[in-house]
């Protein structure tokens, strides 16, 4: 539709597009940018989405601004977050900062012991780390604000994190040492705690924030109302410096904070071609997800991450959430050593640890497996999912005192089932994760073994 505009002291009807004018493949390419761009924030919103705004979902944890413990590790079952870690059990919060900050308690622990709270935005970038890498084992209480808020901070705060945008996401990993371990881990976890901060403070609260009607999302809407979405959840992130030409990109696809998308002056034929960018563009992103080697370089601040738009989609998709390689370092094996994919079907694998060459890591390692097509944990007749740094007592070593691993579809028997770590009979991947990983991890002095096919 048209727009009709009449200037004053005169009688001429001049007619001006709201929103410009653009050839189909110009169109195709600025939507291209647009979903890159938006990509994670609607990805993060699908996961928020079922843990904080889906009450009787199967993922669902608790209401906004409600830090929930999981007092076990990830299993199959749990299908919300891709590429899970099932070393550490999790606590969740997703925070709505609109009205007033939130006050998020991490209790003191033992030394030996790794814990952390990743604060994420909504665009995925890790804004803070409370906990053993950035404030040691002492605890505290942290204050964490939406942006730009200007509020008095109380007594007893340990840090004040300011997040870029008013939903936000937090996730605590706690260490669990072994299966004997999770009773501490459950009494660590009663000692995580959030309330807003006029609780806290025992302040009268402010006003609340406006109503929100929250859009539904899942999986099948990302591809049929994907627009929609990415226009609903402008709101709630203010753009970063550095990000006009995108938010630019945006506004010419009419796509603009609080405005329905699609607006009345958006063509039916722009609708329509703007409509099937999604599967093409979540396929390259796929794709370049797949290239993906380790994490040095894809998750990070907002200032690391400034500008690298594809690089943060592709993180987003291939391991929404993965942490800073300060906080944790994968190593993602999708190839064998002859760079022939992983497959379950077909092939037979080794990883083969020597004592000079196990992870260097001042918390734990672990080594993950993943069927590739749904990125998550694998279901198994011995229920492992992982092998990592705490099962090294119960792993074989052979001959030359070397640790090999099996990685296949069918066990390799009695003799060297405790090294076995179950694969899907299809296409797989694994993650090593390293957390607080050493200089010689983070430098190259320690560089990962490959995973030889078994002839």
């Amino acid at each position: 539709m048209k727009r009709r505009t009449f200037l004053a002291g005169t009688t001429a009807l001049i007619v001006l597009p709201s929103v410009p004018v653009f050839a189909q493949e110009d169109i195709k390419a600025v939507a291209r940018e647009a979903y890159i761009y938006t990509y994670p924030m609607v990805k993060n919103y699908l996961t928020m989405y079922q843990y904080a705004l889906e009450p009787g979902g199967s993922q669902y944890k608790g209401p906004l601004n409600t830090l929930v413990s999981i007092a076990r590790v990830y299993t199959p079952e749990d299908t919300a977050i891709i590429t899970p870690n099932s070393d550490t059990p999790y606590s969740f919060i997703v925070f709505d900062l609109r009205a007033e900050p939130v006050v998020v308690t991490m209790p003191p622990i033992e030394k030996n012991r790794y814990y952390s709270l990743q604060l994420i935005d909504l665009y995925t970038n890790n804004v803070d780390y409370p906990g053993t890498r950035v404030d040691g084992n002492g605890g505290g209480d942290f204050l964490i604000t939406g942006p730009g808020w200007k509020g008095e901070v109380p007594k007893g705060i340990k840090r004040v994190i300011e997040m870029p945008t008013t939903l936000a996401i937090g996730i605590v990993r706690t260490q669990l040492f072994s299966s004997d371990d999770l009773g501490k881990v459950k009494e660590i976890q009663a000692g995580y705690k959030a309330q807003l901060l006029s609780g806290y403070a025992g302040t009268p609260a402010p006003d609340a924030p406006p109503s929100i009607d929250w859009m539904p999302i899942s999986d099948e809407l990302m591809v049929t109302n994907y627009w929609s979405l990415a226009a609903f959840l402008l709101q709630f992130a203010p753009s970063y410096p550095g990000d006009e030409a995108q938010r630019e990109n945006l506004a010419k696809l009419d796509i603009r904070e609080g405005v329905t998308w699609p607006g009345a002056d958006l063509s039916s034929e722009t609708v329509a071609l703007m409509k099937e960018v999604p599967v093409a563009t979540e396929k390259e992103i796929r794709d370049e997800a797949a290239r993906l080697t380790d994490s040095s370089k894809i998750f990070g601040t907002p200032e690391f991450m400034k500008g690298q738009y594809m690089t943060r989609a592709a993180a987003a998709q291939g391991g929404i959430y993965g942490n800073t390689v300060q906080e944790a370092l994968y190593v993602i094996y999708a190839f064998d050593a002859q760079k022939v994919l992983l497959d379950g079907k077909t092939g037979k694998y080794t990883l083969t640890f020597t004592p000079e060459r196990l992870p260097p890591v001042d918390a734990f390692w672990s080594l993950t497996m993943y069927d590739r097509p749904k990125q998550l944990l694998v279901a198994n007749p011995i229920d492992r999912y992982l092998i990592n740094s705490a099962m090294l007592a119960d792993l074989k070593k052979n001959d030359k005192g070397e640790i090999v691993l099996y990685l296949q579809h069918e066990s390799p028997g009695p003799e060297l089932e405790s090294n076995w770590l179950p694969a899907p009979a299809e296409i797989f991947y694994v993650v090593k994760r390293l957390y607080l990983p050493r200089a010689e991890a983070l430098d190259g002095r320690w560089a990962p073994p490959p995973i030889e096919a078994l002839p």
